[in-house]
């Protein structure tokens, strides 16, 4: 296939995946209401309980308007995710050998439903953050928040939390890379570990250890798991890499 073929193809994949993604918005924006309140509870019921007044404002004309399209959007493209991610599919496997498109299902096969598991914890322990934060401050003050701000901040830290279950994914991919050693990966366990414990204490409120215990026990798992395949598959290319050696004769240095 030529150059000007490769990009009528992908005009063309791009374009049913706009639709599709506009699409999915139009009935997003009916969703978008239902969302945004669920999404909104958690400042009030953190103020309700310490006996504070939280409001989540609109500063300019247009806010409000501007807030429930982020919202459709963002649900446009979380709806029409399974057509968009095989139109790319589609249009990348071409390309691909047979082992690089087995590598390439095994990766999407184990990111994908990491990431909506991220996503869903990251859902669960919102309000955990948004309680934490805002207890920082005094009894006799009130919490104003704009809406545009406080609905960054959420589908951030929703995305952020999702991306986290997935780079153990990433570890793995890096190793069948050959940029990383699975001995490598379990020398820095320490570190790992540090740092899903300061995720973790900082997603999840002091006092609620169980759920901070519930956010961790996964993803250091996880990263357990990742570097466990490490290991096998360091171990399955050293074998394939000395059987090629003995074939040709080439010394190996101990």
């Amino acid at each position: 296939m030529s150059l000007g073929q490769h990009l009528v193809e992908l005009r063309k994949r791009l374009t049913w995946s706009g639709v599709a993604i506009l699409v999915a918005a139009v009935g997003g924006w009916f969703l978008a209401a239902p969302v945004w309140a669920a999404l909104s509870a958690p400042v009030r019921e953190a103020a309700e309980q310490r006996g504070r007044d939280a409001t989540i404002s609109y500063t300019t004309v247009s806010e409000a308007f501007d807030t429930q399209l982020i919202i459709a959007i963002t649900l446009g493209i979380v709806i029409a995710s399974p057509f968009w991610l095989y139109q790319l599919w589609a249009f990348i496997v071409p390309a691909l050998h047979k082992k690089e498109k087995r590598y390439a299902i095994g990766f999407l096969s184990a990111s994908i439903p990491l990431f909506l598991t991220g996503c869903l914890a990251g859902w669960l322990v919102l309000p955990n953050i948004v309680r934490l934060l805002t207890n920082f401050a005094a009894d006799d003050t009130a919490t104003l928040l704009t809406a545009r701000f406080y609905l960054d901040f959420a589908v951030k830290l929703v995305l952020a939390i999702g991306i986290g279950f997935v780079l153990p994914v990433v570890l793995v991919m890096l190793n069948f890379a050959r940029v990383l050693t699975g001995t490598a990966i379990l020398k820095g366990w320490r570190w790992a570990i540090l740092a899903i414990a300061t995720f973790t204490a900082i997603a999840t409120p002091a006092a609620d250890v169980y759920s901070m215990i519930l956010l961790a026990i996964p993803m250091v798992g996880l990263y357990f798991l990742a570097a466990a395949i490490a290991k096998l598959n360091d171990k399955r290319v050293a074998k394939r890499e000395a059987a090629l050696n003995a074939e040709y004769g080439i010394p190996v240095d101990d």
